[in-house]
This record gives C-alpha cells, sequence and structure tokens, in this order.
C-alpha cells in the first residue's frame, strides 16, 4: 500500500514529530508509514485521514501488487 502521508503532512506544516504527538504514535511509526514499511491500523488510517480533512482513500492508496 502507499501513501501521501509526506504530502498532506507538509501541506499542513506538520513536523513528523508533531504529527505523532498528535496521533498519539511515537515518531518512529511516523517514518515506517511514510517509508511504506508499515500499514497503520483501520482506526489510524481514519484518525489521520480526519486530522488532514481528508477521505482514507486520498491518503492512502492500494497498487496492482496488492490485489495479488
Amino acid at each position: 500500500m502507499k501513501n501521501k502521508l509526506v504530502d498532506y503532512r507538509k501541506i499542513f506544516h506538520y513536523s513528523q514529530d508533531k504529527l505523532a504527538e498528535k496521533l498519539g504514535v511515537s515518531r518512529q511509526t511516523i517514518i515506517s508509514i511514510e517509508k511504506g514499511k508499515y500499514n497503520p491500523s483501520l482506526p489510524l488510517a481514519m484518525i489521520i485521514a480526519e486530522v488532514f480533512q481528508a477521505k482514507v482513500e486520498d491518503i492512502f492508496f492500494l497498487e496492482e501488487e496488492d490485489y495479488k
């Protein structure tokens, strides 16, 4: 799964630390999500979308290989 978390974070002028604090997760979690090494739980993805006033599917999206 890919994501646009970095793009949204920059639009809202959030550092990784600030976003992590707002979400109640570690900065390492944000880094891992941004790099695509960790997929957030559905509740966390929904909270992230809410923080950025977006839909989950605007931030997180599947690629063709995710369907295999």
